[in-house]
């Protein structure tokens, strides 16, 4: 693999980063709720607005890196990320935690950017291995984050913001001073306009080029998965009576389960099966993990269901991404993987969205059923319509 010295210092960037983000993660719906007495739909507002924010932003970063390179919008994204975690230290009301949600969106909105990194620095037989990077980052960062958030909480949930904030500035100083421009060739500026959302691009990339069906099947997959945002933790407090430190506890084995998968196992399944053969693995893991969440029972019980999802989602989160690189056109891979964060993104709005609605007005099963639902559906459709062996790169969009 070539420029492995970049690839460990955007990794280094990424797992600091996700450490900070890993943090809040558990926490902050209890925070929510019994700091601020915010609603469960409320909560959902909150958790989606971060995700809301990335669905605007992400194509537009991703547009943006292809002219004036990866390195610049990923200190400008960190530094935002910094920002965030100190407002939401100093929340006291609704309106604070929006806007440092808001903030932190806008911060996150880099993935398909750090995504364009790996593409420009690996050839397409190691972007699998290139892009499961990505996710061994986001699987530590959740090992860790949560486990020190934890700890943090029982001190105050503030002391837990302020740590999120200094991780976040150690990856902006790593990144300022270690992460190299990977872009050789950069894109006119001439046609980049600034558009809030590229509605026109964005049909053009799923409706009529080979990766269309793929960043569907992704939308899919993290709609089904981002019901259980903000309603997991919930679910711990309220049913099953976890303590913050127990709900820190199963993210972190999450996190430890998604980084055996992307360190190990995809290597060894991309060596032996198809990228079709993977995706219906992760698929029926998914599935299962998803359905049996309600009925862990105890401690026990959710994290063995827990491990198995994450199962799923270890599989699944580098593999597709990969399979739209290697399908896209050289020159666009920034705009089409940026186009893929943003549709996943949107899926991140709805998922909690219908999440606290359910969560709250329905049953606290309903968010993690209406997940193992969608992503069964998307089993059955992918085993008889995806086809990789029919995608090429075609030429640009």
């Amino acid at each position: 693999m070539k420029n492995k010295a970049s690839l460990s210092v955007i990794f280094i960037t990424i797992f600091i980063d996700l450490m900070g983000f890993g943090i809040l993660i558990p926490i902050l719906p209890t925070f929510a709720s019994k700091q601020l007495g915010i609603s469960d739909l409320g909560i959902g507002v909150i958790i989606a607005i971060y995700s809301l924010m990335q669905f605007i932003f992400n194509p537009v970063f991703g547009r943006l890196s292809d002219i004036i390179g990866r390195r610049p919008i990923m200190l400008a994204t960190q530094s935002l990320t910094v920002v965030a975690y100190l407002l939401f230290a100093l929340s006291n009301s609704f309106e604070l935690l929006l806007i440092s949600r808001l903030l932190a969106g806008l911060g996150g909105s880099n993935i398909g950017v750090a995504q364009a990194y790996i593409a420009d620095i690996t050839s397409k037989e190691e972007r699998s291995k290139g892009m499961a990077i990505i996710g061994a980052a986001f699987g530590l960062g959740f090992v860790f984050g949560p486990v020190i958030g934890a700890v943090l909480s029982k001190y105050s949930y503030s002391v837990a913001g302020f740590g999120s904030a200094a991780f976040s500035f150690i990856a902006l100083g790593f990144a300022l001073f270690m992460l190299p421009e990977s872009l050789k060739e950069k894109k006119s500026a001439e046609k980049f306009q600034f558009r809030v959302f590229d509605f026109a691009f964005t049909k053009k990339i799923v409706l009529h080029s080979s990766v269309g069906f793929l960043i569907v099947l992704f939308f899919f997959i993290i709609f089904s998965v981002a019901n259980i945002y903000g309603t997991y933790s919930l679910l711990g407090y309220r049913v099953f009576h976890f303590t913050d430190q127990q709900n820190g506890m199963l993210f972190g084995l999450t996190g430890i389960v998604g980084v055996l998968i992307q360190i190990g196992l995809i290597r060894t399944l991309t060596k032996k099966f198809s990228d079709r053969t993977i995706v219906l693995i992760g698929l029926v893991f998914t599935v299962i993990g998803l359905a049996f969440i309600p009925y862990g029972g105890n401690f026990l019980g959710e994290a063995i269901v827990i491990s198995i999802l994450a199962v799923g989602t270890g599989i699944l989160q580098p593999i597709i991404p990969s399979m739209i690189s290697k399908y896209s056109p050289e020159n666009q891979q920034g705009a089409i993987l940026g186009v893929n964060q943003s549709i996943s993104a949107f899926a991140r709005v709805l998922g909690p969205l219908w999440g606290g609605f359910s969560f709250h007005y329905i049953g606290y099963q309903f968010p993690f059923l209406t997940g193992a639902f969608f992503t069964l559906l998307i089993l059955v459709v992918s085993y008889f319509k995806l086809d990789p062996e029919k995608m090429k790169a075609k030429e640009n969009v």
